[in-house]
This record gives structure tokens, C-alpha cells and sequence, in this order.
């Protein structure tokens, strides 16, 4: 017990180690992220990461979590602004496409979502968690822009769903580095969506 106390009482945040965590995944690829490497990082054993962490899947899992917690306070800013809601589902797509290939946070979410395969109920519904953060605030986003006229009346849960699965699969083609599919075109395929589907009809004449 004596060793385990000095151990949390050396440690440095929890904080600290996930944003180490999250730079070697950006500067060196996922691949080069061993407890070993991430110990020396930030003056840990890899005996005493697992201590806190248990296993490697778990602190993926937490990296992610730390990491959807920045992004969620970046998306609630943008989308809270003062702005039409057309021009924040712009921002909204923006923020959740990845910045190019190799992107850090969605190299991470691929790894976790790939590894959930075998993993437990408590791992499986923090992902969901994940997932259901940014369904919730899309959902209220397109209510919000029904409710005042600014886009077409559409069911705002299914069309959530529809928009995020279509961001999904464009998003993992960016991640990957699929020839032929950059953000750029992506957000343009995006745009187009939107445009065709949430545009309201112009009155007709007389």
C-alpha cells in the first residue's frame, strides 16, 4: 500500500498524461504510443501507467474522452454564437471533419472504435456517450433553425443521424488519406447536402 500512495502522490496530472498521450499520437503516429514511450514522456514507469490506466485500450479510451471534452466546449461556443443556424451547421461540419490525413483526434477515434470490438458495457457506453454529445447538439441546432423558419421542416433526430453517418464515412476518407478526397472536398460535399436538403422552397408566384 506504501508504494501505491507514493505513487499518486508522484504522478503528474491526469491531465498531463493524456495531452502527452494526444502530441506523441500527432507528432509520431498512434503506432509509436507504448506505456514505455508515454512513461518516459512524462517521468512514469509503464508499471505505474497501468497502475492508473490498467490497460493500453483504456487509456486510448481516456485520451479520446479528453479530447472530445475540448472539442465539445470548441462546439458549444461556435454553436451558441450569435449567427444564423445555416452558417453554424457549417461551423458544426467544420469542426467535426478531420484537418487533414493523419489527423490526431480521428486517428484516435478510428484506433477505440476498431479496438471496441472486444470491448466491455462500461467502455462501449462512453463511446456512445461520445457519439451522443455531438448527435444531441445537431439535433437541437436543427430544431432550433426549423423553429425559426431558417431552414426546411425535417425530422431533426433522423436527419442527425443521416447527416453524421454521411460525415462519418466522408471524414474516414480524409483521415486515411484516400486519394481524391481532402477536407476541402468534403466540406464542399457537405455544403452541397445541406443546401439541398435544408434550403427552403421559394414561394411560388401569385
Amino acid at each position: 500500500m506504501a508504494g501505491a500512495a507514493r505513487a499518486r502522490k508522484n504522478a503528474p496530472p491526469r491531465e498531463e498524461v493524456l495531452a502527452a498521450a494526444m502530441e506523441m499520437i500527432a507528432e509520431r503516429g498512434l503506432e509509436k504510443l507504448t506505456m514505455a514511450g508515454l512513461g518516459r514522456e512524462v517521468g512514469m514507469s509503464s508499471g505505474h501507467l497501468l497502475y492508473y490506466f490498467h490497460s493500453k485500450d483504456e487509456l486510448l479510451l481516456q485520451t479520446l474522452e479528453w479530447s472530445e471534452s475540448r472539442l465539445g466546449a470548441e462546439r458549444s461556443r461556435l454553436l451558441t454564437r450569435a449567427a444564423p443556424v445555416r452558417e453554424r451547421l457549417d461551423a458544426f461540419v467544420g469542426l467535426y471533419v478531420p484537418d487533414g490525413h493523419h489527423d490526431p483526434h480521428w486517428t484516435l477515434w478510428l484506433e477505440v472504435w476498431n479496438r471496441s470490438q472486444n470491448a466491455d458495457d462500461d467502455a462501449r457506453d462512453r463511446q456512445a456517450a461520445i457519439e451522443g454529445a455531438w448527435h444531441r447538439d445537431l439535433v437541437a441546432l436543427l430544431a432550433e433553425g426549423i423553429s425559426r423558419g431558417e431552414i426546411r421542416p425535417v425530422d431533426p433526430d433522423r436527419y442527425a443521424t443521416r447527416l453524421r453517418a454521411l460525415l462519418d464515412g466522408l471524414s474516414i476518407h480524409v483521415a486515411i488519406g484516400l486519394r481524391g478526397t481532402g477536407r476541402a472536398q468534403v466540406l464542399g460535399h457537405a455544403r452541397e447536402f445541406l443546401d439541398q436538403t435544408l434550403a427552403r422552397p421559394e414561394p411560388a408566384d401569385g
